[in-house]
């Protein structure tokens, strides 16, 4: 994260805070700014809450006055306010208002061993077998914006995840996954709002006795026209998770210190943050 990015960050930490209502009678000698500031200068730089608590690892990009206690620190963050802060840092600076005429629905696994005591890592189907662990469901725009997400174990239904997600983004234009996706209720879903759901179907697609989906026979007369060139654009979403990963401070494996549920969605929520903040950036450059 350059100086330019970091200043978009802490910016968006600033407004948000003041959008987000105060908890408790106590005002606290350090305030929520300063506490998702130091989480957000951690997780950038890769590094355990306790390495945010050290003053020596500031520079003159971020450089607080007075730091609290390693354990006040790393009890604030837990807060409600602090996550909720976090949450809506995401949400400006991916736009998950801005609607877009493509979208994506798509998952990453992220794998720990397979002898972790974390108590919420569970084992589910990966590329090439099983493994533990958790997985980042991500709705994205045809931009990049990775407008809306969940971060779930590894044997959460990731059809039910969609449907939480679709939900929330209320797509109105063409959502493109993968065969995995393909269900009658994520089709429906889809179309509620105006939506269109393409997925890869099988050539017996609309046969049978049963009641079918409405939207998903639709998808199945749209294949038969264009819909395979139409679908060439899924692969948007591979280039976005790559572009995750491929900075420093990006979204790569998780480190040993990040276990259990609640620490892995605030960890790879604030690399969503520090995604969106180089995008940003690269949009306003173009």
């Amino acid at each position: 994260m350059s100086s330019h990015e970091w200043q978009q960050v802490y910016q968006a930490i600033r407004d948000v805070s003041k959008t987000v209502p105060k908890m408790g009678r106590k005002r606290p000698v350090y305030d929520d700014v300063l506490i998702v500031a130091m989480y957000v200068w951690a997780v950038w730089h890769d590094r355990p809450l306790c390495w945010a608590a050290d003053r020596r690892n500031y520079t003159t990009v971020f450089r607080p006055r007075e730091l609290p206690s390693r354990s006040q620190f790393c009890r604030r963050i837990k807060t409600a306010r602090c996550e909720a802060i976090l949450q809506g840092v995401h949400e400006r600076l991916a736009r998950v208002d801005e609607p877009t005429d493509v979208s994506f629905l798509d998952g990453r696994p992220f794998t720990v061993g397979p002898y972790t005591s974390d108590p919420d890592a569970a084992t589910g189907r990966v590329s090439g077998g099983f493994a533990k662990g958790y997985k980042l469901h991500a709705f994205a725009a045809n931009d990049g914006r990775i407008t809306h997400f969940r971060v779930e174990p590894l044997n959460v239904n990731e059809k039910k995840v969609a449907r939480s997600l679709i939900g929330e983004a209320r797509p109105e234009g063409l959502v493109l996954a993968d065969a995995g996706y393909d269900a009658g209720e994520l089709y429906d879903r889809v179309s509620e709002f105006g939506g269109q759901l393409l997925t890869p179907l099988p050539k017996n697609v609309g046969g049978g006795h049963r009641p079918q989906s409405r939207a998903r026979l639709q998808a199945a007369s749209l294949w038969r026209s264009h819909g395979e060139t139409l679908y060439r654009q899924r692969s948007a979403i591979e280039r976005f998770f790559s572009q995750l990963s491929s900075f420093g401070g990006g979204l790569a494996p998780l480190p040993a210190w990040v276990r259990t549920l609640p620490r892995v969605r605030r960890w790879i929520g604030t690399k969503l943050v520090i995604y969106h903040a180089r995008l940003a950036i690269r949009r306003r450059a173009a």
